[in-house]
């Protein structure tokens, strides 16, 4: 039974459990306001544990049971509601260290929960939801991406578009894109690897480079491949991260290629959140340069015994001499 509060929670408030009070039984919730058509609470539980309650008409046990799965970290439970006729999916945080990541995972829930019309349909946005979750929270890079990161993994993505829209199909280029499984170059296709790399504010001058392996490549063709982004919130064309993995993915056709996609997503630490909404990025030049054994470059090669991890940056200026055609480089692959 939950004991329902005299107050509501707007999107706006950030980590709304911290002016909850742990109750002595059931639960202490606030309705969260929003446009949704099935009511929703922040809660918390006898535990203190924070909570999300999602509020259904009619009894969905067997859907519930379909359609379950586990989430680390995150307790999932269908529970009576407050009358015969209602049911609740509370989802549970286990540990309250998290609340700042799981805050973020639930407004991306409500707001996606807006466009529901019944609770049938509440509860398969809900499951289709834990499922991404699942995938995110099992890898290693669960957190907010750093603008950086972000800017980063956009990059990529605009080549991946680029990759299926003209030059191989969608399952190979999801296939080809190795960056969120941690291989030194973030594509590898035949006898082709690219290393992608993002140039915006301070380093638009130099790239760096991570590793003394980014730049070496056991195939015959290695490029690097260089996108120069500008932060453009009135640009008609300018997108969010959020934005553009939606395109791809209405884009990317085949289950396979779409499943692949969404694991690699989850693998470089994405899983749709508001925060990602902004800030809405354009790309505004690219370039492609062959690395050859003259290009200025740290290798194990060439590196001085017992160094390693080395992060070094390269002028834009001194490699001129390398920059190809586009079209060398698509020829490759």
């Amino acid at each position: 039974m939950i004991t329902l509060t005299m107050t509501t929670t707007t999107m706006t408030d950030k980590v709304p459990w911290d002016n909850i009070q742990v109750p002595t039984a059931n639960f202490n919730v606030r309705l969260v306001e929003s446009s949704t058509v099935v009511p929703l609470y922040w809660g918390r539980n006898i535990d203190g544990n924070c909570l999300l309650i999602v509020e259904l008409c009619g009894d969905h046990s067997r859907q519930f049971r379909k359609n379950r799965i586990n989430v680390r970290g995150i307790n999932v439970d269908l529970q009576v509601g407050s009358s015969t006729d209602k049911q609740n999916i509370v989802l549970i945080l286990e540990e309250y260290i998290n609340r700042d990541l799981f805050f973020g995972l639930c407004t991306t829930l409500i707001s996606s929960l807006e466009n529901v019309t019944d609770s049938g349909s509440a509860v398969a946005v809900v499951f289709q939801h834990l499922g991404r979750w699942k995938n995110f929270l099992a890898g290693k890079n669960a957190r907010i991406l750093t603008s950086e990161e972000i800017r980063g993994l956009f990059c990529e993505l605009h080549f991946l578009r680029t990759l299926y829209q003209g030059h191989v199909n969608y399952e190979d280029a999801v296939n080809a894109w190795c960056g969120p499984e941690g291989m030194h170059q973030d594509f590898v296709l035949g006898n082709t690897s690219v290393e992608i790399k993002s140039l915006s504010g301070t380093e638009r001058n130099t790239v760096r480079i991570s590793s003394e392996d980014q730049l070496e490549s056991i195939v015959d063709n290695l490029f690097l491949k260089t996108y120069r982004t500008s932060i453009s919130p009135e640009a008609p064309y300018a997108k969010s991260l959020n934005e553009f993995v939606r395109i791809i993915q209405s884009e990317l056709e085949g289950q396979v290629a779409i499943e692949i996609f969404n694991m690699k997503l989850a693998s470089f630490g994405y899983v749709e959140l508001n925060d990602y909404d902004n800030p809405r990025i354009l790309v505004i030049g690219e370039k492609s340069y062959r690395v050859t054994d003259e290009f200025p470059r740290i290798t194990r090669l060439n590196i001085a015994l017992g160094l390693t991890r080395v992060r070094y940056q390269i002028m834009l200026e001194h490699i001129e001499r390398f920059k190809c055609d586009e079209n060398e480089l698509w020829e490759g692959i």
